[in-house]
């Protein structure tokens, strides 16, 4: 949550066609001149491959077999000023970034530029697609189910953002900052954004230094209470956390050996801060307790990544994306009788190598197979220090390496106009060793089926059907001991984790109406194989919580997609869009030997937003009401429940003339958050009940202005 003043800082001019109608329903046929079918109808198409043709399928009805196009017409009444604004307009369409793991096939997120993902790591999917101007955006092609051509990366729904070739110089100056009316701090940002497209070379480059406010900090009372219900104390507790970013990007991508060749890369860097000061106020001449937290973070990337088409039927594309990381986090905790220490120091680097070949044997199937290679490794160190006197933490020192491999390959079928099925199949392995306090030695092999079904018996409806065996990844930051110094936790590190594998079993229903409403429903059933959460590690040196893997458990989640357009009730321009989503977990405590839900899985979450375009005013504006979510986790010793309250957002957008553009917003409106801990003296399995702490933090709004400059 703390990365949103920086942001905010990302966007682009407004784009200045007219508005044409609805979307095509012919999606990839060409929308311009600039589109040319290939002979075999295959969708070749390359984040980076300025010369590449983006081709449309030569079948008729492929539009019912999933694929919808959005010309840059489409979007002009909306005055979008990036790609991002142009997506969040596609119906039935929710950005996913995707994961943040070791690898690149599952770290990226459901959005393709010019027919392939960005290629990098590093540079968010956010912030890759705010960096495109909508001027520069020819048309969004949306896939559901599959398509010849298009890289689904394990999504059942992709968004392809589809440049124009030559757009010459492009760029944006802009300045923002986020007040917090509460303590008065101001967060400034400064963005500074070009690049140029033109004969088939790009170059592209952008700079941002930004404070930012972390809005999970605030203030308000915290309260003990015994299990009888009698007060054991009350304090005022007042937070306060943020720092500051700077994130340089560069790209560059020109013609070379027969294709293209792109090289990117982006250097990091970021200070952040927490304070806390609880005071009793039962006692206000007794010393408050305080905690101050500081995180030193540098990360450095570059990626190669180079394009050929061999015939109208065989493509290739490799890359390789080497990562640098440090990470130096601090903590402070002083209480009446009572200074801890702990700190962690850690570096960590990877190296992914990856090939992929396409074949096309006909219009209506073509196959897609290739290799990963990855190389990860870890260097942690960590302390704690309770009263001046060292103590020794279970895997506090760990080395971790990890190399791994994997086959990859898949076949799209266009049965008939109707019927579109993906099957693939992921051959996972791996090696990992540890060094240090924890020995280790293993390889993990693991087979990844998956397919797809994709049945439009109508335009406007869609039904799909995914079956998948999902591996987890692991994490880590699981290896190793962390703190929650203000819980009163210590959290030991357990290197002999097993990936969490789950059989996924996916079923949706997608309805488009009034040629630009939509909705949808999603159930999805995963039956859970070694399910990592926490569990009791009894030491020489105490009994801490641990994450481990605890056995088989369910999870069910139920989605659901709202997109209404709203001109036909006398409010032009308006747009309404919710989405929702609940979850339901199951899993056997390993301390109570109980059934329970699963640890940090959100009950539900979702938002319903109100946008109005205003053309003719120069203007837009829109409200958002968020739901908030309750989150439990549960250790050996401790049942946390965290609670975030639904909130409110509003925002207003003023182009005060071609390219320059002011937007002021007012963010957490009503925003609260409450964390309550029932905390036992030892195993909540043999103990009663110590007693129960409440915390409630109040944030307050926030007052968000950026004044933006498009050239």
């Amino acid at each position: 949550m703390f990365q949103a003043a920086v942001m905010m800082a990302l966007a682009t001019q407004p784009g200045a066609e007219a508005p044409q109608g609805p979307p095509s329903t012919t999606p990839l046929t060409a929308q311009s001149g600039a589109t040319t079918p290939a002979p075999n109808g295959a969708l070749a198409a390359s984040a980076g491959r300025p010369e590449a043709t983006i081709q449309p399928p030569p079948a008729e009805g492929q539009a019912s077999a999933g694929v919808t196009s959005y010309p840059a017409s489409f979007f002009a009444a909306f005055q979008p000023n990036t790609a991002t604004d142009m997506l969040n307009r596609v119906p039935g369409f929710l950005i996913d970034d995707g994961g943040d793991v070791r690898g690149f096939a599952d770290a990226v997120g459901n959005v393709l530029i010019d027919g392939a993902r960005p290629s990098s790591k590093s540079d968010d999917l956010r912030s890759v697609l705010r960096r495109i101007p909508s001027s520069q955006v020819e048309r969004i092609d949306l896939i559901r189910g599959g398509a010849p051509g298009i890289d689904m990366q394990g999504k059942t729904v992709v968004a392809n953002v589809i440049r124009k070739k030559d757009t010459g110089v492009t760029g944006v100056f802009a300045v923002s900052n986020n007040y917090l009316p509460k303590d008065g701090r101001m967060m400034p940002a400064v963005r500074l954004e070009a690049q140029k497209r033109e004969n088939g070379t790009a170059l592209e480059g952008s700079f941002v230094i930004a404070a930012f406010d972390d809005d999970g900090a605030g203030d308000g009372p915290e309260t003990e209470t015994a299990p009888d219900g009698t007060r054991l104390s009350k304090t005022k507790d007042n937070t306060a956390a943020g720092g500051v970013q700077t994130i340089t990007t560069l790209a560059y991508t020109t013609p070379a050996f027969g294709g293209s060749l792109r090289v990117n890369g982006q250097l990091f860097g970021q200070t952040y801060i927490y304070d806390e000061r609880d005071q009793d106020v039962t006692s206000l001449l007794d010393p408050p307790a305080i905690e101050h937290d500081r995180q030193n973070q540098e990360r450095g990337e570059i990626g190669v990544t180079c394009d050929r088409s061999f015939g109208a039927k065989l493509s290739t594309e490799t890359l390789y994306i080497q990562q640098f990381q440090g990470e130096d986090y601090l903590t402070l905790y002083q209480d009446p009788g009572d200074i801890e220490h702990f700190r962690e120091e850690h570096i960590n680097g990877e190296s992914i190598l990856r090939s992929t070949a396409t074949y096309a044997f006909s219009p209506a199937l073509q196959i897609e197979s290739g290799a990963e290679a990855d190389y990860n490794w870890l260097d942690a160190h960590n302390s704690f220090i309770d009263n001046g006197d060292l103590v020794q933490l279970p895997a506090a020192d760990v080395d971790i390496a990890e190399t791994r491999g994997e086959l990859f390959g898949k076949a799209t079928w266009i049965v008939d106009p109707k019927l579109t099925i993906e099957a693939g199949l992921r051959i996972e392995a791996s090696h990992l060793t540890s060094s240090g306090d924890t020995i280790i030695d293993k390889t993990l092999f693991y087979p990844k089926p998956r397919v797809v079904f994709t049945w439009s018996p109508e335009a406007a409806d869609q039904f799909r059907l995914r079956v998948e065996e999902e591996v987890s990844q692991l994490d880590f930051n699981n290896f190793i001991a962390t703190t929650a110094l203000t819980t009163g936790e210590i959290y030991a590190g357990n290197p002999n984790l097993n990936p969490q594998q789950a059989l996924v079993v996916e079923a949706a229903y997608e309805r488009r109406f009034w040629k630009t409403g939509d909705v949808s429903f999603t159930y999805r059933h995963s039956a859970l194989t070694d399910v990592i959460d926490r569990a009791p590690i009894v030491d020489p040196s105490g009994d801490y919580d641990a994450p481990a893997n605890i056995g088989s458990g369910t999870k069910d989640e139920y989605l659901a997609t709202l997109n209404v357009p709203v001109d036909r009730f006398g409010v032009p321009g308006g747009l309404i869009k919710a989405n929702l989503t609940w979850r339901t977990s199951s899993v056997i405590d390993p301390t109570t030997h109980v059934e329970r839900p699963i640890s940090g899985l959100r009950n539900r979450e979702g938002s319903v937003e109100f946008d109005q375009d205003l053309p003719k005013w120069r203007l837009k504006w829109g409200a958002t009401y968020n739901l908030g979510f309750r989150q439990p986790y549960y250790r050996f010793s401790q049942v946390e429940i965290d609670t975030f309250r639904p909130y409110g957002e509003l925002f207003a957008e003023y182009v005060i003339r071609p390219g320059l553009t002011l937007r002021s917003e007012i963010n957490d409106i009503g925003a609260d958050f409450r964390r309550t801990l029932e905390v036992f003296p030892d195993l909540r399995s043999t103990t009663a009940q110590e007693y129960a702490d409440v915390r409630d933090l109040y944030f307050g709004p926030t007052v968000y202005f950026r004044m933006r400059q498009a050239f």
